[in-house]
């Protein structure tokens, strides 16, 4: 017992002799006037510390610091750069002598950081640009020096508090505002979990964020893996910008970091953005030079009409304005596909996009040394099928790209409506059309495309028009009845309508349109400009059958007759016309035909009759 009670004397008296150096030969405050110097010396900045430097002892050896803060150049909105309100640092004594790294607690309060660029250029880091390329130039002279082990490291409480960022760029004209409000891990030891919580906020010029973050992260004893357990995180984003100028983010997430080998495995147990949810699982290999990324992801329902920003009508009659200058347009920076490599598989319940809905998407697409590409994209359209692959080369200032689309058993009406509002056509379609082209501006895709297709269209009707009753009218003005010849609906049914296209500069050339139905056959050829959206065709039109079935009655006087039949307007304002003069010429030309026809039988009955 004595020797006890002597060992804890002896210790008791170190601890005493360790605490009377410190606070009377050792005083940290005493060392304050140089490191102002140095920072004065190397940076041209005044450095602060305000409050005295203070000691905490057992059973924890520490310092505290508080009211210190270094200056902006002169002439800053912010006179100071950098501002702490307090610091407090503390690590239990005893164990440090077995190699074992208790931390009591970690505290940081007040934080703030002023970050300012000025009109003429100059910003806050000006004069630590050249010294720390010096130091880094130092350092890496310095052989490399391998870190000690730890048996164990133990934290009694980390808490960050009241820390803000202000950035404000005077050439741009912004602001922007980045607060930490509160960051705190709990109790944390090697190979245990400890809680962890933020509070984070953003203002920046057309946006504002809310995130909030709470789950558990533990290192491994060997300090070689992280991993963050059940981690929530909810965002609320705010601004005009956004759609319904709100949208809230909730997510659960589980992750592992493989410090050894740098890799991150990330499962997304749930993802809430507004009305999408979505789970997946995210592969990442940072260690390479360009890391590289799989995905797989499972959505629900996506309607992406609701998040992108909508245009009103000042915006649309802005557009239309052709006599407003128009802003030059450069083409969108690619440069950053060649930074990552990306494989993703991704599935969908329904999306919904520029009003077009599609469902059961299967998407599988890689990104590789600048080339995206669009191995299968397979959805449900409208009643039948889409498939899709393309391929897009962004390694160049004009990126470049090719594709393939085709789609079968479609109703063609219903997707016209939603994609176009164009109530044009019906029927059952198939449609498949391979393209290439140059450039991703708007007016440079519509130019330099380059694509050939087919399409097909299976017991459908043509809308805006009754074909069958413009030749009803016709043929009452060559019989010479006044009276009137009424539909109550324009519109030519058909059996099938069928034909090929090209696409070169601009102009979509359809050289056999081929439209067939029991009364009429339509054929010809024409173009349409995708570009002004400018329709013109040509084309004939005859009666293979009675009119009677569309409310003709009588005899068809223009039965055979090849009838020319015009396609003008444009694509949401088609106009439809019956060559009046083509006609005449044609029904007088079979009228002829049928009085040479009789002349030569009557020549022929007469002659015989010697």
């Amino acid at each position: 017992m004595k020797i006890v009670k002597w060992f804890f004397i002896v210790l008791l008296l170190m601890f005493a002799s360790l605490a009377a150096y410190l606070t009377l030969v050792f005083d940290p405050n005493d060392f304050k006037p140089e490191i102002v110097d140095a920072v004065k010396k190397q940076t041209g900045r005044d450095l602060i510390i305000a409050k005295d430097l203070s000691w905490t002892f057992f059973p924890s050896i520490g310092i505290e610091l508080g009211d210190i803060s270094l200056s902006n150049p002169k002439g800053f909105d912010n006179a100071s750069m950098l501002e702490v309100k307090k610091i407090v640092a503390e690590v239990e004594l005893l164990p440090l002598f077995r190699k074992q790294v208790e931390i009591a607690q970690l505290n940081l309060d007040g934080l703030v950081i002023n970050l300012e660029t000025r009109k003429d250029g100059r910003s806050s880091f000006d004069g630590f640009q050249s010294q720390s390329t010096a130091e880094q130039s130092v350092q890496l002279d310095k052989p490399a020096v391998s870190s000690a082990s730890l048996s164990s490291l133990d934290i009694g409480g980390v808490s960050v508090t009241n820390t803000q960022i202000r950035i404000s760029d005077k050439q741009a004209g912004t602001e922007q505002v980045f607060s930490l409000d509160n960051l705190t891990l709990g109790k944390f030891s090697l190979g245990e979990f400890a809680t962890l919580e933020y509070r984070f906020s953003a203002e920046m010029p057309d946006i504002k964020l809310m995130s909030l973050g709470q789950g558990s992260i533990k290192l491994s004893q060997n300090m070689a893996n992280i991993q963050v357990k059940d981690f929530k995180i909810t965002n609320a984003i705010a601004g005009e910008t956004i759609p319904n100028k709100k949208l809230d983010i909730t997510l659960l997430t589980q992750v592992e970091i493989l410090l050894e080998t740098k890799q991150v495995h990330l499962l997304l147990d749930k993802l809430n953005a507004g009305d999408i949810e979505a789970k997946g699982k995210l592969d990442i290999a940072y260690g390479h030079k360009v890391p590289h990324i799989i995905a797989n992801l499972d959505f629900g329902d996506i309607d992406l009409d609701k998040l992108l920003p909508q245009t009103d009508k000042a915006d649309k009659d802005k557009t239309k304005d052709k006599t407003q200058p128009e802003t030059p347009q450069s083409e969108p920076d690619l440069s950053a596909m060649k930074s990552l490599e990306l494989t993703l598989n991704l599935t969908a319940k329904s999306i919904k996009a520029s009003n077009i809905k599609t469902s059961n998407w299967v998407m599988d697409l890689t990104l590789e040394n600048g080339i995206l590409n669009l191995k299968r994209l397979n959805a449900n359209l409208y009643g039948g099928k889409l498939a899709v692959t393309a391929r897009l080369d962004g390694r160049q200032a004009v990126p470049n790209y090719s594709f393939e689309k085709s789609f079968t058993g479609v109703q063609i009406r219903e997707l016209l409506k939603d994609a176009a509002d164009v109530d044009l056509l019906a029927g059952t379609a198939n449609f498949n059309v391979k393209g290439k082209g140059r450039s991703l501006l708007a007016d440079n895709i519509k130019k330099n495309l380059a694509a050939k297709g087919q399409f097909e269209i299976a017991d459908g009707a043509l809308y805006g028009v009754n074909i069958p009753q413009m030749i009803r009218q016709a043929q009452a003005k060559l019989s010479g009845d006044s009276s009137s010849v009424t539909s109550t609906e324009k519109k030519t049914d058909f059996t099938s309508l069928t034909g090929s296209f090209s696409v070169v500069k601009g102009l979509a050339s359809n050289p056999d349109l081929l439209m067939s139905s029991p009364l009429i056959r339509l054929s010809g050829a024409g173009t349409a400009n995708i570009i002004s959206e400018a329709l013109d065709y040509q084309l004939t039109t005859a009666v293979v059958g009675s009119l009677e079935g569309q409310g003709g009655g009588g005899q068809d006087l223009l039965y055979g007759i090849e009838i020319p039949f015009l396609i003008t307007g444009t694509m949401s304002e088609p106009k439809f016309s019956l060559d009046t003069a083509g006609l005449f010429d044609a029904k007088l030309k079979q009228e002829v035909e049928k009085v040479q026809d009789k002349l030569k039988d009557s020549l022929l009955k007469r002659l015989g009759g010697f």
